[in-house]
């Protein structure tokens, strides 16, 4: 049997093209995107745009695609507790569970990590299949919605780095999804003040009416008056606050993020950057201050939590999806992403 996705040879360089359905191995799943009656979907974000350039790891050829949503096919000889139909998400990390990370209990660190959709197919074509331990089933909110499990269940992994205590203030710059998913979950664990800055625009729009925040900062657009305002909360807040989030990708509000962590508070490091950039921090500001600087990548074993989290609407994602496209208009997608309009896109299937 032949399905048809948007495949990557090269960085820059895709078209659509048709695939043979994956042989599945005895412990796997066999998903699929829109053989059935509702449109399933999967996620685009701005990783995408990097993997778009041939960065973040990416190895070619490759189908892009690894916040997936879609429904049972077929199921290897030794899968249980799965039926023909069931809707279900993916979690598009493989793990080896024997080297030296695995070892010790910290899989993300896996020397032999393997991401669908970065290094190997992922669900931007019409099947795609993953190990039964990485694929999970949900009910109660549409597939759409569902394709914000992954990021969510980033944002769970986010939680457990960044342990807020009671009374936290936080800073979180950036009103993308990520951020917004990851605000909500920190809203509900010790914060006493949440604070998002960002340009005014729908993001910000949404932030707001999703309760994602106690205070909304917007910065403009233009260099000098956004440095003004920041100044200006920095001024408000003298004291800083105990976690400051960068949820922007931007190098350079990451530099001057760490000028807003007060004595003994954390750095938060929560976004896809691009493989060339650089920071200057200062090792003394850090030591003197005691500021700990935290990276958050991906996830581990936190779908159930990101699942649970978005069935009982403790984090709402309703209008974070603002826009989709048919496989066959990837650079339409593309394009979108990259228009201060767009909030998330999604790939669907029909």
């Amino acid at each position: 049997m032949i399905t048809h996705g948007a495949e990557y040879s090269e960085p820059r360089k895709f078209s659509v093209v048709e695939k043979a359905l994956p042989t599945i191995r005895e412990q796997d799943v066999l998903v699929s995107y829109g053989k059935h009656d509702s449109a399933l979907a999967s996620g685009v974000c701005g990783t995408d745009l990097h993997i778009h350039d041939g960065e973040f790891g990416a190895r070619f050829p490759l189908v892009p695609g690894h916040e997936t949503v879609g429904e049972v096919a077929a199921f290897g000889s030794n899968v249980r507790g799965f039926e023909i139909g069931d809707r279900v998400v993916a979690d598009n990390s493989e793990i080896c569970g024997h080297c030296f990370y695995c070892r010790r209990g910290k899989e993300l660190l896996c020397e032999n990590f393997i991401a669908h959709g970065v290094m190997v197919d992922g669900g931007f074509v019409g099947y795609a299949r993953y190990p039964a331990y990485r694929v999970f089933k949900f009910k109660n909110f549409s597939d759409v919605d569902a394709a914000l499990l992954e990021p969510a269940s980033c944002a769970a992994h986010g939680l457990d780095k960044i342990a807020p205590q009671m009374g936290s203030r936080v800073l979180l710059f950036g009103a993308g999804p990520t951020g917004l998913i990851l605000a909500q979950p920190l809203l509900q664990n010790g914060r006493c003040h949440m604070v998002i800055a960002a340009p005014a625009g729908v993001k910000m729009e949404l932030a707001k009416s999703l309760d994602a925040a106690d205070e909304y900062v917007e910065l403009p657009r233009d260099s000098q008056a956004s440095a003004a305002r920041m100044e200006e909360l920095a001024a408000d807040h003298p004291y800083g606050f105990d976690i400051v989030v960068e949820a922007t990708g931007n190098s350079e509000i990451l530099q001057n993020a760490i000028n807003f962590v007060t004595k003994g508070g954390k750095l938060v490091v929560y976004r896809v950057y691009g493989d060339e950039d650089l920071v200057s921090l200062s090792p003394n500001k850090i030591v003197k201050e005691e500021i700990n600087v935290i990276g958050s990548f991906s996830r581990v074993y936190k779908f159930p939590a990101a699942i649970a989290y978005l069935d009982e609407r403790r984090v709402k994602v309703e209008g974070i999806v603002n826009k989709v496209f048919k496989h066959e208009e990837w650079q339409d997608c593309l394009d979108a992403m990259k228009s201060k309009f767009v909030i998330k896109a999604a790939i669907v299937f029909d």
